[in-house]
């Protein structure tokens, strides 16, 4: 496993990477060049420079999150043949810039969803949180609204304004669109890149939907094991793999993530380790790494990584806002440092039991 933390880069992260590089156990960071909207062509200059920036501090760029997929490629409309080329190309860009991995999503309209971004907790931090009977109450059209009201000035990954500006035609974009359709296009869309993942060595690492349930009506089509073995099976390549992101799965926590771990053995090329406290039906909160603060057993997911010889780049995903921080809702430096101690120390603990007992 390769230690990482994602960077939003210069102008958009207030973390800088001479604090990212002092967080003990890191290899390295998981960027794009953000400020590109979906179907844009990359420039290799801007990559270039940004992979400059990186290894000057010392750090490598593990993997690419993300390049976002266009609608017309999500709802398989007739300028989706175009949208793909200018993928393809980015892909060309990545592959040159000497980087094997991208995480992506095929979510509608949002790429996550959260009714609070700054909930505070008994110990005084402050969660992202979701609680679906709030988010029921919510005009879609006003949602992108009531998220940039709690980012604080923030932008936020996946809730771009340009996109969000077009938030109703988006909408009538995906009214006829269901989860048997999206996961077509989905398919269309990987069959169509894949000769050229396999050409440059592009490992696509699909993230699941966040949360683990359809949101607005709109169709979510990776939210547990049956859909991610359907998604790696559907396109048999080494290069269609999965992003395990434990706080998206653990949304539902009828997901049993070692379980899914184990089944997608040799398809799995990115993982975002995180933990989430449910409160109640389709209620949860995210909550410290820590297994005992939240309702998932970290130590049992990454021994599961462990089991199955996982060597792909690993992150501590959202963390708590503490002691005081300002940052992107979820992704202040402060407890995804220890959220990544705390993997590191998950991982040695695991390694040094296993070597102990061959020993016995």
């Amino acid at each position: 496993m390769k230690m990482t933390i994602r960077w939003f880069g210069p102008g958009f992260d207030p973390i800088t990477l001479d604090m990212i590089r002092q967080v003990p156990g890191i290899n390295g960071v998981i960027t794009t060049l953000y400020g590109k909207q979906p179907g844009e062509k990359w420039a290799r200059e801007e990559l270039f420079d940004l992979k400059k920036q990186v290894e000057n501090a010392g750090l490598t760029i593990a993997g690419i999150e993300s390049i976002n997929v266009h609608d017309s490629i999500k709802t398989g409309s007739s300028e989706r043949d175009m949208y793909i080329e200018n993928y393809i190309d980015a892909l060309k860009v990545v592959s040159e810039a000497g980087i094997n991995l991208v995480c992506y999503n095929f979510m509608a309209v949002f790429d996550w969803t959260r009714s609070d971004l700054a909930k505070i907790r008994r110990d005084g931090a402050s969660v992202m949180a979701y609680d679906h009977k709030i988010i029921e109450q919510i005009n879609p059209d006003k949602m992108f609204e009531v998220m940039q009201e709690k980012a604080d000035g923030h932008l936020l990954p996946g809730w771009e304004p340009e996109r969000m500006a077009k938030i109703k035609e988006l909408f009538q974009l995906y009214q006829d669109i269901d989860e048997e359709a999206l996961m077509k296009n989905l398919e269309y869309f990987l069959k169509a890149i894949m000769p050229a993942c396999t050409k440059y060595g592009i490992n696509m690492a699909m993230h699941p939907d966040d949360p683990g349930w359809s949101v607005f009506g709109l169709p979510r089509i990776m939210k547990n094991k049956k859909d991610l073995l359907r998604l790696v099976n559907m396109v048999d390549n080494p290069h269609n793999g999965v992003t395990i992101c434990s706080g998206s799965l653990g949304t539902n926590p009828d997901n049993d993530i070692p379980d899914i771990i184990r089944n997608l053995k040799g398809r799995i090329h990115f993982a975002h380790i995180r933990n989430v406290k449910h409160n109640g039906y389709r209620d949860f909160e995210e909550s410290a790494h820590l297994s005992s603060d939240g309702s998932l057993d970290m130590y049992a997911i990454m021994k599961a990584l462990h089991d199955i010889n996982f060597d792909g780049p690993l992150r501590p995903d959202h963390g708590r806002c503490i002691w005081g921080e300002v940052s992107v809702p979820g992704y202040g430096l402060y407890d995804r440092a220890i959220g990544l101690s705390y993997l590191c120390g998950l991982r040695e603990a695991i390694q040094k039991n296993i070597s102990a007992k061959k020993y016995l």
